[in-house]
């Protein structure tokens, strides 16, 4: 693991996995991503660990990509692939995995809930999917998944407009499954995965498995589809123009 993502075992079967870059908001970097891509991995291959949570330090969930590296590899046309790798890993992995969000769910940090089994969000938590507004597209297979579960308009609504949003309107569009009182989202999130590690593993394994079933191909496709799409945004004028509006305004 990278110092940016933090690995224990708070309760017996139970992995957390914890994005560790507060000082930055936890935005991700190569470096985390990579690190969040191995830490799923141990998580899956631990036949002692039953579940997982998702969660980020400082009371922020995670302010989405790293603004630089986004920008360096629209220079360079290197280094955008990564976060699709973690998509490609969260979106398959076989353990329940149980987000907590608090603080700060923007871009990808919103859209890995869509992966994830169970999601809690503290009264505090802000969500956004700006992709729009910098010039992008939609990523993580939210074209597609965020349509069949919040439905078109919603979907529309929150993509398209990128606004900024609550966790009252993240549950209403099936983002996460309950608000907690802000700061109480991570023992919210434990709670179940505690309760999913004392239930049959392979039981668990099954449901989930079978849950997914009639959408894994789709949205395999569309997370594919979507990253082709997003590197060409990447390198587009509108993209260039937001990046460094961004960057100037830091």
């Amino acid at each position: 693991m990278t110092e940016t993502v933090l690995s224990e075992t708070p309760a017996e079967g139970v992995r957390q996995i914890t994005m560790n870059r507060p000082d930055r908001r936890n935005a991700l970097d190569r470096a985390t991503y990579q690190g969040l891509i191995d830490a799923l991995a141990a998580a899956d291959a631990d036949a002692s660990i039953r579940a997982v949570v998702l969660t980020g330090a400082g009371g922020c969930f995670t302010s989405g990509n790293d603004i630089k590296d986004f920008a360096a590899a629209a220079a360079t046309g290197v280094g955008a692939e990564i976060a699709i790798d973690f998509l490609t890993a969260i979106s398959t992995a076989k353990k329940p995995i149980v987000a907590a969000a608090e603080g700060f769910a923007v871009g990808i940090g919103t859209t890995m809930l869509l992966h994830c089994d169970l999601a809690f969000a503290g009264r505090g938590a802000s969500f956004r999917m700006p992709f729009v507004s910098l010039g992008l597209c939609p990523e993580g297979g939210s074209s597609y998944l965020l349509p069949l579960i919040a439905g078109s308009k919603r979907a529309a609504e929150l993509l398209m407009l990128g606004e900024l949003f609550g966790p009252e309107v993240a549950q209403d569009a099936g983002l996460i499954n309950d608000v907690t009182e802000e700061g109480g989202a991570l023992a919210a999130a434990l709670d179940k995965a505690k309760a999913l590690a004392a239930l049959p593993p392979q039981s668990v394994a099954l449901t989930k498995a079978l849950l997914k079933r009639g959408s894994a191909a789709a949205v395999a496709e569309t997370i594919g589809t979507e990253a082709r799409h997003f590197g060409e945004r990447l390198k587009s004028a509108e993209a260039q123009a937001a990046f460094m509006a961004f960057l100037t305004k830091r």
